[in-house]
């Protein structure tokens, strides 16, 4: 295998995969001209590991990728996503010839000689002029940290571990966020828990009637404006508001979205406010979100001062060679596909103004 490329790509999910396809039009060629290294085990990103309550039918919005449409046969409402858009990207991958190289584990990314890169993986480091990282969050889901927490005596998991709600049935369940997640997750467990109660930082904000273009680009640019500051971007519902949907209307009739404000600290059969209120529960869902999955391009320094990666467009403010797709105002699927075309433009641009130095020797573990 040969270990330096002109452009790393890391990550092959929908912004990855984009990426990558734009990287072939552009006229780099995989194995040679790039590589998109993934560390999940088979095609479909963050979507195989979706739970299997989420169909498709309630995803909400999935955007071809470029050059290849999600047919109606795999578009079933009632199929489930982990299995629709795996089966798309698995075809995508194929007919493009991507060949993504999995399961590859990305442990960091490093200066080396005459300017390039050095990308550090399980199965050995490869040198690359240019990086397009894609990573997104799915890796770093957010637990938070609440006095007690380690007493509780009954079940604690994320949104990332979610079973789907058969495993809620007959329990006191406690949800804690405000996101799409944690409300999907309520409004399920609701139908076969014993009892449920929905806690969030903030009070939800719910949208009703359209969101537009003229909506959607307000929202992009509020994330934009986080991003280029090097603030940490902020969650997508905490931008567009909830969309209040019938099941919601229906859900909210029946208290079910009666939400509480956060506790104060758990015990072991419950939790616990200011003050003094008690609600025993036997388990708690944490839908508390992700965070972005960047540890990895921790020896570049890109991080600022507010904690996040300043970007302009796609491109690292402190390093060009670096570029962040499905990062911020790109987290979206029509977003990931557009910061894919943006990135291989201006790194092609970049390339191409600093002519390539000797190929470094292929490194290898």
């Amino acid at each position: 295998m040969n270990n330096s490329v002109d452009v790393v790509v890391i990550g092959a999910g929908q912004a990855g995969l984009s990426a990558a396809y734009h990287l072939r039009r552009a006229g780099y060629e995989p194995g040679t001209g790039f590589v998109v290294l993934d560390h999940a085990p088979a095609p479909g990103g963050a979507w195989q590991f979706r739970w299997p309550s989420l169909t498709y039918g309630k995803v909400h919005g999935m955007y071809d990728l470029p050059g290849m449409r999600l047919t109606t046969d795999e578009a079933d409402a009632e199929r489930p996503s982990s299995e629709v858009i795996p089966a798309y990207f698995t075809r995508y991958e194929r007919a493009f010839d991507l060949r993504v190289v999995r399961p590859v584990h990305v442990t960091a990314v490093r200066d080396g000689d005459d300017g390039r890169l050095l990308v550090e993986t399980s199965a050995g480091t490869w040198s690359a002029r240019a990086l397009i990282n894609a990573t997104g969050t799915w890796d770093r889901p957010f637990w938070p940290r609440y006095p007690g927490q380690e007493t509780f005596r009954g079940r604690q998991l994320h949104t990332a571990q979610y079973p789907g709600p058969e495993a809620f049935a007959g329990r006191r369940v406690i949800v804690v966020g405000g996101g799409a997640s944690g409300v999907q997750h309520l409004l399920e467990i609701a139908e076969v828990a014993a009892e449920t109660t929905w806690v969030t930082r903030r009070p939800p904000v719910f949208r009703e009637g359209p969101f537009g273009e003229v909506q959607g680009r307000e929202a992009v640019a509020m994330v934009e404006q986080r991003v280029r500051q090097g603030l940490p971007p902020r969650s997508v519902v905490s931008v567009t508001g909830l969309p209040l949907t019938e099941a919601m209307l229906r859900a909210r009739e029946q208290g079910i979205l009666d939400r509480l404000p956060m506790f104060e600290r758990i015990t072991p059969d419950g939790v616990v406010w200011a003050d003094g209120r008690h609600v025993e529960a036997d388990t708690i869902l944490w839908a508390t979100g992700f965070r972005a999955a960047i540890d990895h391009l921790a020896p570049l320094r890109l991080r600022e001062q507010g904690g996040g990666i300043a970007v302009e467009g796609t491109g690292a403010v402190r390093d060009p060679r670096v570029h962040l797709v499905g990062y911020g105002p790109s987290a979206s699927t029509v977003g990931a596909n557009r910061a894919g075309r943006t990135a291989v433009r201006d790194i092609k641009a970049l390339l191409t103004a600093a002519p390539a130095s000797p190929l470094a020797p292929a490194y290898s573990s």
